[in-house]
Protein backbone atom coordinates (compact mmCIF):
# COMPACT_ATOMS: atom_id res chain seq x y z
CA UNK A 1 0.00 0.00 0.00
CA UNK A 2 2.55 2.34 -0.10
CA UNK A 3 2.17 5.63 -1.31
CA UNK A 4 4.57 8.08 -2.21
CA UNK A 5 2.73 11.51 -0.47
CA UNK A 6 0.18 11.08 2.26
CA UNK A 7 -2.10 14.32 2.84
CA UNK A 8 -3.22 15.10 5.78
CA UNK A 9 -6.29 17.63 6.19
CA UNK A 10 -7.11 19.42 8.86
CA UNK A 11 -10.48 20.43 9.40
CA UNK A 12 -11.45 20.13 12.96
CA UNK A 13 -11.30 23.72 14.50
CA UNK A 14 -13.93 25.78 16.14
CA UNK A 15 -14.14 28.22 14.01
CA UNK A 16 -15.63 30.77 16.96
CA UNK A 17 -14.85 33.54 15.04
CA UNK A 18 -17.10 33.02 12.33
CA UNK A 19 -20.07 33.04 15.40
CA UNK A 20 -23.39 32.48 13.97
CA UNK A 21 -21.62 30.33 10.88
CA UNK A 22 -20.29 27.94 12.55
CA UNK A 23 -22.68 27.48 15.44
CA UNK A 24 -23.33 24.12 14.25
CA UNK A 25 -21.62 23.53 11.60
CA UNK A 26 -17.45 23.33 11.06
CA UNK A 27 -15.72 26.23 9.54
CA UNK A 28 -14.58 24.17 6.43
CA UNK A 29 -18.17 22.98 5.86
CA UNK A 30 -19.86 26.48 5.51
CA UNK A 31 -21.18 27.38 2.83
CA UNK A 32 -19.00 29.62 -0.09
CA UNK A 33 -19.28 30.92 -3.55
CA UNK A 34 -22.99 29.93 -4.47
CA UNK A 35 -22.47 26.37 -4.93
CA UNK A 36 -19.32 25.15 -2.53
CA UNK A 37 -18.26 24.98 1.23
CA UNK A 38 -14.63 25.93 2.07
CA UNK A 39 -13.52 23.40 1.85
CA UNK A 40 -14.07 22.34 -1.33
CA UNK A 41 -10.84 24.00 -2.66
CA UNK A 42 -8.56 22.05 -1.25
CA UNK A 43 -10.01 19.23 -1.72
CA UNK A 44 -10.04 20.00 -5.66
CA UNK A 45 -6.52 21.34 -5.24
CA UNK A 46 -5.99 17.80 -4.13
CA UNK A 47 -7.80 16.22 -6.85
CA UNK A 48 -6.38 18.63 -9.46
CA UNK A 49 -2.90 17.59 -8.24
CA UNK A 50 -3.36 13.63 -7.88
CA UNK A 51 -3.19 13.44 -4.78
CA UNK A 52 -4.81 9.93 -4.03
CA UNK A 53 -4.43 9.66 -0.20
CA UNK A 54 -5.98 11.81 1.93
CA UNK A 55 -7.02 11.75 5.94
CA UNK A 56 -9.17 14.42 6.82
CA UNK A 57 -9.00 15.63 10.64
CA UNK A 58 -12.34 16.21 11.96
CA UNK A 59 -13.45 17.41 15.73
CA UNK A 60 -15.85 20.00 16.33
CA UNK A 61 -19.86 19.51 14.82
CA UNK A 62 -18.85 17.39 12.06
CA UNK A 63 -21.90 16.21 11.05
CA UNK A 64 -22.63 18.65 7.93
CA UNK A 65 -18.85 18.21 7.25
CA UNK A 66 -19.00 14.45 7.34
CA UNK A 67 -22.15 14.27 5.07
CA UNK A 68 -20.25 16.86 2.73
CA UNK A 69 -17.51 14.63 2.25
CA UNK A 70 -19.19 11.20 1.83
CA UNK A 71 -16.44 9.43 0.31
CA UNK A 72 -14.77 11.74 -1.57
CA UNK A 73 -16.79 10.79 -5.00
CA UNK A 74 -16.63 14.30 -6.04
CA UNK A 75 -13.00 14.83 -6.05
CA UNK A 76 -12.25 10.86 -7.37
CA UNK A 77 -11.07 9.51 -3.85
CA UNK A 78 -13.67 7.07 -3.85
CA UNK A 79 -11.18 4.42 -4.24
CA UNK A 80 -10.13 0.86 -2.19
CA UNK A 81 -6.16 1.99 -2.67
CA UNK A 82 -5.95 5.05 -0.60
CA UNK A 83 -9.02 7.55 -1.22
CA UNK A 84 -10.76 8.99 1.40
CA UNK A 85 -10.68 8.69 5.21
CA UNK A 86 -12.31 10.53 7.76
CA UNK A 87 -10.57 10.84 10.65
CA UNK A 88 -12.14 12.15 14.07
CA UNK A 89 -10.31 11.58 18.08
CA UNK A 90 -10.85 8.53 19.19
CA UNK A 91 -10.29 6.69 23.12
CA UNK A 92 -8.52 3.51 23.32
CA UNK A 93 -6.78 1.71 26.51
CA UNK A 94 -4.18 4.34 27.21
CA UNK A 95 -5.72 7.63 25.86
CA UNK A 96 -8.93 9.62 25.42
CA UNK A 97 -8.66 13.08 24.06
CA UNK A 98 -9.72 15.60 21.45
CA UNK A 99 -6.96 16.70 19.17
CA UNK A 100 -4.55 19.70 21.19
CA UNK A 101 -3.48 21.14 18.46
CA UNK A 102 -2.26 20.73 14.52
CA UNK A 103 0.74 18.23 15.74
CA UNK A 104 -1.15 16.45 17.64
CA UNK A 105 -3.81 15.59 15.47
CA UNK A 106 -1.11 14.20 13.25
CA UNK A 107 0.58 11.97 15.63
CA UNK A 108 -2.42 10.93 17.19
CA UNK A 109 -3.20 9.30 13.24
CA UNK A 110 0.06 7.86 12.54
CA UNK A 111 -1.30 4.14 12.72
CA UNK A 112 -3.23 5.70 9.86
CA UNK A 113 0.07 7.28 8.15
CA UNK A 114 1.94 4.83 8.55
CA UNK A 115 0.00 1.91 6.52
CA UNK A 116 1.03 3.71 3.71
CA UNK A 117 4.98 3.58 3.87
CA UNK A 118 4.84 7.66 2.72
CA UNK A 119 8.19 9.36 1.45
CA UNK A 120 5.98 12.49 2.43
CA UNK A 121 3.72 14.23 4.27
CA UNK A 122 1.31 17.13 3.24
CA UNK A 123 -0.61 18.84 5.75
CA UNK A 124 -2.96 20.85 5.32
CA UNK A 125 -5.93 23.41 6.44
CA UNK A 126 -9.31 23.05 5.24
CA UNK A 127 -10.61 26.55 5.66
CA UNK A 128 -8.64 28.70 3.24
CA UNK A 129 -9.28 29.50 -0.54
CA UNK A 130 -6.90 29.19 -2.64
CA UNK A 131 -5.71 26.98 -5.99
CA UNK A 132 -2.70 25.55 -5.59
CA UNK A 133 -0.50 22.53 -7.56
CA UNK A 134 0.85 20.29 -4.31
CA UNK A 135 2.45 18.41 -7.05
CA UNK A 136 4.67 21.27 -8.15
CA UNK A 137 5.85 22.42 -4.15
CA UNK A 138 6.24 18.12 -3.70
CA UNK A 139 8.82 18.81 -6.62
CA UNK A 140 10.64 22.04 -5.44
CA UNK A 141 11.31 19.72 -1.62
CA UNK A 142 12.63 17.08 -3.26
CA UNK A 143 15.05 19.40 -5.85
CA UNK A 144 16.27 20.61 -2.60
CA UNK A 145 16.72 17.53 -0.59
CA UNK A 146 14.61 19.43 1.73
CA UNK A 147 13.71 18.43 5.43
CA UNK A 148 10.50 20.51 5.68
CA UNK A 149 9.15 22.88 3.07
CA UNK A 150 6.59 25.48 3.89
CA UNK A 151 4.97 27.40 1.28
CA UNK A 152 4.67 30.99 1.61
CA UNK A 153 2.46 34.04 0.38
CA UNK A 154 4.44 37.50 0.81
CA UNK A 155 2.14 40.28 2.52
CA UNK A 156 2.17 43.76 3.34
CA UNK A 157 4.98 44.47 5.51
CA UNK A 158 2.31 46.61 7.63
CA UNK A 159 -0.14 43.39 7.98
CA UNK A 160 3.05 41.18 8.55
CA UNK A 161 2.73 41.15 12.40
CA UNK A 162 -0.46 39.44 12.36
CA UNK A 163 1.14 36.40 10.59
CA UNK A 164 3.67 33.75 11.73
CA UNK A 165 6.72 35.16 9.86
CA UNK A 166 9.72 33.09 7.69
CA UNK A 167 13.12 34.44 7.81
CA UNK A 168 14.87 33.03 4.44
CA UNK A 169 18.24 33.23 3.15
CA UNK A 170 19.08 33.81 -0.83
CA UNK A 171 18.53 30.26 -2.18
CA UNK A 172 14.98 30.28 0.03
CA UNK A 173 16.37 28.46 3.03
CA UNK A 174 14.77 29.31 6.33
CA UNK A 175 16.98 30.28 9.43
CA UNK A 176 14.07 31.73 11.54
CA UNK A 177 10.96 31.09 11.99
CA UNK A 178 8.67 34.28 14.00
CA UNK A 179 5.14 33.96 15.25
CA UNK A 180 3.69 37.23 14.18
CA UNK A 181 6.63 39.41 15.57
CA UNK A 182 6.29 43.07 16.44
CA UNK A 183 9.06 44.17 13.99
CA UNK A 184 8.85 41.60 11.33
CA UNK A 185 12.43 41.12 9.36
CA UNK A 186 10.38 39.88 6.22
CA UNK A 187 6.80 39.93 4.61
CA UNK A 188 6.87 36.05 3.65
CA UNK A 189 3.76 34.68 5.69
CA UNK A 190 3.46 31.13 6.59
CA UNK A 191 0.35 29.45 4.82
CA UNK A 192 -0.15 26.55 7.22
CA UNK A 193 0.78 24.31 4.25
CA UNK A 194 3.84 22.27 4.69
CA UNK A 195 5.28 19.31 2.97
CA UNK A 196 7.78 16.90 5.12
CA UNK A 197 9.63 14.33 4.81
CA UNK A 198 8.17 11.63 7.01
CA UNK A 199 10.77 9.48 8.21
CA UNK A 200 12.68 13.00 9.50
CA UNK A 201 9.00 14.55 10.74
CA UNK A 202 7.98 11.51 12.58
CA UNK A 203 10.69 11.26 15.82
CA UNK A 204 9.87 14.82 16.23
CA UNK A 205 6.32 14.07 16.33
CA UNK A 206 6.51 11.44 18.82
CA UNK A 207 8.82 13.58 20.88
CA UNK A 208 6.53 16.90 21.09
CA UNK A 209 3.70 14.38 22.15
CA UNK A 210 5.55 13.53 25.04
CA UNK A 211 6.58 17.55 26.00
CA UNK A 212 3.63 18.04 28.45
CA UNK A 213 5.15 22.14 27.90
CA UNK A 214 4.54 22.14 24.13
CA UNK A 215 1.35 23.32 22.66
CA UNK A 216 1.73 20.55 20.06
CA UNK A 217 1.62 22.31 17.14
CA UNK A 218 3.56 22.81 13.61
CA UNK A 219 4.22 26.55 13.90
CA UNK A 220 4.92 27.16 17.59
CA UNK A 221 6.79 23.72 18.28
CA UNK A 222 7.57 21.27 15.34
CA UNK A 223 8.83 24.10 13.65
CA UNK A 224 11.07 25.30 15.69
CA UNK A 225 12.61 21.99 16.85
CA UNK A 226 13.45 21.10 13.52
CA UNK A 227 15.67 24.43 13.18
CA UNK A 228 17.04 24.25 16.44
CA UNK A 229 18.41 20.56 15.01
CA UNK A 230 19.86 22.65 11.68
CA UNK A 231 17.65 20.57 9.86
CA UNK A 232 17.09 21.68 5.53
CA UNK A 233 13.94 23.92 5.38
CA UNK A 234 13.00 25.74 2.48
CA UNK A 235 10.40 28.51 2.16
CA UNK A 236 7.81 27.68 -1.29
CA UNK A 237 6.99 30.82 -2.61
CA UNK A 238 2.59 30.86 -3.49
CA UNK A 239 2.06 33.81 -5.96
CA UNK A 240 -1.99 33.64 -6.50
CA UNK A 241 -4.91 34.31 -4.39
CA UNK A 242 -4.83 33.12 -0.71
CA UNK A 243 -7.41 33.84 1.62
CA UNK A 244 -7.63 32.70 5.77
CA UNK A 245 -11.11 32.25 5.96
CA UNK A 246 -11.46 32.70 9.84
CA UNK A 247 -13.77 35.84 10.25
CA UNK A 248 -16.88 37.09 9.16
CA UNK A 249 -15.25 40.28 7.70
CA UNK A 250 -12.59 38.28 5.53
CA UNK A 251 -15.69 35.35 4.70
CA UNK A 252 -17.61 38.47 3.02
CA UNK A 253 -14.63 39.70 1.99
CA UNK A 254 -13.38 36.63 0.04
CA UNK A 255 -16.62 35.77 -1.36
CA UNK A 256 -17.20 39.33 -2.94
CA UNK A 257 -13.54 38.72 -4.33
CA UNK A 258 -14.87 36.41 -6.29
CA UNK A 259 -17.11 38.86 -8.37
CA UNK A 260 -14.43 40.94 -9.01
CA UNK A 261 -12.78 39.66 -12.41
CA UNK A 262 -9.18 39.45 -11.99
CA UNK A 263 -10.48 36.51 -9.41
CA UNK A 264 -13.51 34.88 -11.52
CA UNK A 265 -10.87 31.96 -12.49
CA UNK A 266 -11.37 30.63 -8.52
CA UNK A 267 -14.45 29.36 -9.49
CA UNK A 268 -14.44 29.28 -13.52
CA UNK A 269 -11.63 27.41 -14.24
CA UNK A 270 -11.86 25.14 -16.44
CA UNK A 271 -7.75 23.83 -16.35
CA UNK A 272 -8.47 23.83 -12.31
CA UNK A 273 -11.79 23.23 -11.31
CA UNK A 274 -13.61 23.57 -7.87
CA UNK A 275 -15.61 20.29 -7.79
CA UNK A 276 -18.70 20.95 -5.23
CA UNK A 277 -20.76 18.31 -4.09
CA UNK A 278 -24.08 19.62 -4.91
CA UNK A 279 -27.46 18.40 -5.86
CA UNK A 280 -29.35 18.23 -9.22
CA UNK A 281 -31.27 21.17 -9.09
CA UNK A 282 -32.88 22.87 -12.00
CA UNK A 283 -31.78 26.12 -14.00
CA UNK A 284 -32.38 29.11 -12.32
CA UNK A 285 -35.26 31.09 -12.54
CA UNK A 286 -34.97 35.11 -13.07
CA UNK A 287 -38.39 37.09 -13.63
CA UNK A 288 -39.05 39.34 -16.38
CA UNK A 289 -38.58 42.83 -13.92
CA UNK A 290 -35.41 41.51 -12.66
CA UNK A 291 -32.41 43.88 -12.30
CA UNK A 292 -28.74 41.77 -11.85
CA UNK A 293 -25.68 43.11 -11.98
CA UNK A 294 -22.30 42.01 -10.69
CA UNK A 295 -23.97 38.99 -8.82
CA UNK A 296 -23.70 35.20 -9.08
CA UNK A 297 -27.29 33.00 -9.05
CA UNK A 298 -26.94 29.75 -8.36
CA UNK A 299 -29.39 27.10 -9.59
CA UNK A 300 -32.88 26.46 -8.24
CA UNK A 301 -33.25 29.83 -7.34
CA UNK A 302 -37.01 31.99 -8.33
CA UNK A 303 -35.28 35.56 -8.28
CA UNK A 304 -37.03 38.87 -9.11
CA UNK A 305 -36.29 42.36 -7.71
CA UNK A 306 -33.03 44.24 -7.61
CA UNK A 307 -29.82 42.09 -6.60
CA UNK A 308 -26.41 44.07 -7.21
CA UNK A 309 -23.25 42.83 -6.33
CA UNK A 310 -24.21 39.70 -4.17
CA UNK A 311 -24.18 36.17 -4.05
CA UNK A 312 -26.89 33.86 -3.69
CA UNK A 313 -26.68 29.96 -3.25
CA UNK A 314 -28.49 27.28 -4.43
CA UNK A 315 -32.66 27.67 -4.22
CA UNK A 316 -32.85 30.83 -3.30
CA UNK A 317 -35.98 32.68 -3.53
CA UNK A 318 -36.47 36.70 -3.91
CA UNK A 319 -39.90 38.66 -4.24
CA UNK A 320 -41.01 41.62 -6.53
CA UNK A 321 -39.39 44.66 -5.29
CA UNK A 322 -36.67 43.18 -3.36
CA UNK A 323 -33.04 45.10 -3.28
CA UNK A 324 -30.49 42.91 -2.15
CA UNK A 325 -26.79 44.84 -2.39
CA UNK A 326 -23.38 43.36 -1.48
CA UNK A 327 -24.95 40.40 0.53
CA UNK A 328 -24.25 36.48 0.73
CA UNK A 329 -27.82 34.51 1.09
CA UNK A 330 -27.25 31.37 1.92
CA UNK A 331 -29.72 27.85 0.20
CA UNK A 332 -33.03 27.49 0.61
CA UNK A 333 -33.56 31.50 1.83
CA UNK A 334 -36.76 33.61 1.12
CA UNK A 335 -36.37 37.12 0.74
CA UNK A 336 -40.33 38.35 0.80
CA UNK A 337 -41.47 41.15 -1.21
CA UNK A 338 -39.99 44.72 -0.59
CA UNK A 339 -37.40 43.34 1.62
CA UNK A 340 -33.90 45.62 1.03
CA UNK A 341 -30.85 43.61 2.38
CA UNK A 342 -27.38 45.75 2.15
CA UNK A 343 -23.74 44.55 2.97
CA UNK A 344 -25.56 41.29 5.24
CA UNK A 345 -24.91 37.71 5.17
CA UNK A 346 -28.47 35.45 5.02
CA UNK A 347 -27.79 31.98 6.77
CA UNK A 348 -29.66 29.00 5.18
CA UNK A 349 -33.06 28.08 5.21
CA UNK A 350 -34.11 32.12 6.96
CA UNK A 351 -37.47 33.76 5.92
CA UNK A 352 -37.14 37.76 5.53
CA UNK A 353 -40.13 39.28 6.43
CA UNK A 354 -41.90 41.28 3.85
CA UNK A 355 -40.74 45.03 3.90
CA UNK A 356 -37.90 44.29 6.47
CA UNK A 357 -34.48 46.30 5.76
CA UNK A 358 -31.48 45.62 7.39
CA UNK A 359 -28.17 46.89 6.26
CA UNK A 360 -24.88 46.75 7.82
CA UNK A 361 -24.01 50.26 9.25
CA UNK A 362 -21.08 51.79 7.16
CA UNK A 363 -17.76 50.25 9.18
CA UNK A 364 -19.02 47.54 10.95
CA UNK A 365 -18.59 43.59 10.13
CA UNK A 366 -21.45 42.49 8.33
CA UNK A 367 -24.35 41.48 9.78
CA UNK A 368 -25.16 37.80 9.70
CA UNK A 369 -28.89 36.52 9.88
CA UNK A 370 -29.81 33.64 11.20
CA UNK A 371 -33.66 31.46 11.89
CA UNK A 372 -32.11 32.12 16.24
CA UNK A 373 -31.52 35.83 15.75
CA UNK A 374 -33.99 37.55 12.65
CA UNK A 375 -36.67 38.44 15.40
CA UNK A 376 -33.86 39.85 17.62
CA UNK A 377 -32.31 42.26 14.67
CA UNK A 378 -35.84 43.42 14.24
CA UNK A 379 -36.63 44.33 17.74
CA UNK A 380 -33.60 45.81 18.14
CA UNK A 381 -34.00 48.23 15.28
CA UNK A 382 -31.92 46.23 12.72
CA UNK A 383 -35.89 45.75 11.05
CA UNK A 384 -37.88 48.19 9.71
CA UNK A 385 -41.14 48.34 7.63
CA UNK A 386 -41.83 50.40 4.87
Amino acid sequence: MSQKTVAMLLAGGKGTRLGELTKDIAKPAVPFGGKYRIIDFTMSNLANSRISTVGVLVQYSPLMLNKHLGIGAPWGLDRQAGGLSTLSPYSDRTRSSWFSGTADAIVKNIHYIEQFEPKYLLVLSGDHVYQMNYRQMIDFHEENEADATISVIEVPFEDAHRFGILNTNEDGSIYEFEEKPENPKSNNASMGIYVFTWDVVKPYLIADEQDETSDHDFGKDIIPALLKDKRRLYAYTFEGYWKDVGTIQSYWESNMDLLDDNNQELVTSRSWEIYPNEKNLPPEYIGEDTEISNSMISPGSFIEGRIKDSILFNAVETEKDVSIQSSIIHPDVIVRSGAVLDRVIVMEGVEVPAGAVIKTPEGQEPIVISQSNIRALIQSGGHENE
